[in-house]
């Protein structure tokens, strides 16, 4: 059986750092994230999902990073392989409203970030992410004569 899901390693500025949202569920610490609707495209379910898993609206998708994990689980005797598509996206709100299928929600530095999320695909999306967002911010090299 397959599964798609479409979710956001979400940040936020405080100040001159970058800080990511984690969403726990049953104990474990992820971004938030949810299953693509038939007819939905991938944006419009990372949009749908962390509106719905953290009540924030004012979301804007970073342009150029799409990372995909896969794994398999298993649901009802059945092996479910399950592919998840992860964007980047920014908002400027601090405030969350977590959904009821979770129990706590943080902003974190990167490097809290890391400690605390719970998959080592987890892990890596977020690595991918900072070395992204690091590598944007850097001035590119020009010359004058």
């Amino acid at each position: 059986m397959e599964e798609r899901s479409a979710g956001a390693v979400v940040f936020r500025l405080a100040g001159k750092d970058r800080e990511y949202l984690l969403l726990q569920n049953a104990g474990r610490w992820d971004f938030p994230k949810g299953g693509i609707e038939m007819g939905e495209e991938e944006l419009d379910t990372v949009r749908r999902e962390v509106g719905e898993e953290t009540g924030l609206k004012d979301l804007a998708i970073v342009p150029g990073f799409r990372r995909v994990i896969e794994y398999f689980y298993r649901r009802d005797n059945k092996n479910i392989h399950k592919e998840v598509a992860y964007h980047l996206a920014r908002t400027d709100e601090a405030k969350v409203e977590i959904s009821f299928e979770h129990q706590a929600f943080g902003w974190f530095t990167y490097q809290e970030a890391l400690q605390r999320a719970s998959y080592e695909n987890s892990k890596k999306t977020l690595a991918e992410a900072e070395r992204f967002m690091a590598k944007a911010a850097k001035p590119q090299n020009s010359t004058s004569g």
